[in-house]
């Protein structure tokens, strides 16, 4: 979950249902005579069932909806909708509720008698109109103005990545091996050849064991047999294992050149071999490394070293 991923119109939707929330506990009726001690009604009075299910409960449902609609990974669906459609329907469904509310009385009117005469609209009463409305307007609009899809939260100022990476990086990063791409070991991970010693990746005779992930050598040996990779273990191999595509052979742009990038919004990476299923969400204030580029789309990889396609390049930022 990410709650990053809320815009703006988000926000309006969840404003709005707090402030629903509240207004049923003002009056919505207030008595102007005859009255001596308990002279308003508020949505929570039986009396103006069924104001609370129909406008109160119903924009909290909707604002819940809309919020696992953002933030919950894959496209969840009830009933072949989804989380945000439920939601923006209920919302106009909550502002249609909440303007008839308006109209409603308390007392019925025998013929010839009017006893809601002395029954005035109270401020929860017109707190539930303004707040039903504005639910069912952002709720709309939220879809289609791009003023209202901006994050509702911008995103932090990513951190510089780590020159030192993490565990399972030096491994994955060196296994990349594409033509005219940098060195590993330029990224400066740990395992790559230490200052004193430049050519020692450059020695076939040396043991196994001292062939570390990351090291500057291995670009070098992009000739070799497949018997012969240099990696310390099997996991870098198995990633450039699926299918005779880009991904597996030379890639289309030999220039390409990996390089760190952060997204604005939570964006989703698909799996590489053109399943569309969802493998991970790329989070805003993160750094990822874009290991190969395909027509407009990246595929990147994560922290914990899962590979995908990214789809919506849009707006990212470059570290």
């Amino acid at each position: 979950m990410n709650i990053r991923s809320l815009t703006r119109s988000d926000g309006a939707v969840i404003g709005a249902a707090v402030l629903l929330f509240i207004a049923s506990f003002l009056a919505f009726f207030e008595a102007s005579e005859n009255c001596s001690e308990n002279c308003t009604v508020n949505s929570w009075e039986p009396a103006l069932f069924p104001l609370l299910p129909t406008v109160t409960l119903a924009a909290l449902i909707a604002a819940a909806l809309l919020v696992a609609g953002r933030i919950l990974p894959g496209d969840r669906k009830v009933a072949g909708l989804g989380l945000e459609q439920w939601g923006t329907a209920l919302a106009v469904f909550t502002g249609w509720a909440a303007l008839w509310s308006m109209f409603s009385t308390v007392l019925p009117d025998p013929e010839g008698m009017n006893l809601n005469r002395s029954l005035e609209l109270g401020v929860g009463a017109w707190l539930t109109l303004i707040g039903g409305l504005v639910m069912a307007a952002f709720a709309v609009l939220g879809n289609t103005v791009s003023a209202l899809k901006a994050p509702l939260l911008p995103a932090p100022s990513p951190q510089a990545p780590n020159p030192y990476g993490t565990g399972p990086q030096p491994g994955q990063q060196g296994g990349y091996g594409y033509p005219g791409g940098p060195q590993p070991g330029g990224y400066g991970y740990p395992g790559g050849p230490q200052p004193g010693q430049p050519g020692q990746p450059m020695q076939p005779g040396q043991p196994m064991q001292s062939m570390q992930p990351g090291q500057q050598g291995q670009p070098m040996q992009q000739g070799q047999p497949a018997g012969h990779q240099p990696y310390g273990g099997g996991q870098p191999a198995q990633q450039q294992a699926p299918g005779p595509g880009p991904a597996a052979g030379a890639p289309a742009d030999p220039g390409f050149q990996p390089f760190w990038f952060a997204v604005p919004v939570a964006r989703p990476l698909y799996s590489e071999d053109g399943s569309h299923s969802q493998i991970a969400e790329l989070a805003p204030g993160t750094w990822y490394l874009a290991v190969e580029q395909r027509g407009q789309t990246l595929v990147a990889q994560t922290q914990d070293g899962r590979r995908g396609v990214l789809q919506d390049t849009s707006g990212i930022q470059r570290g």
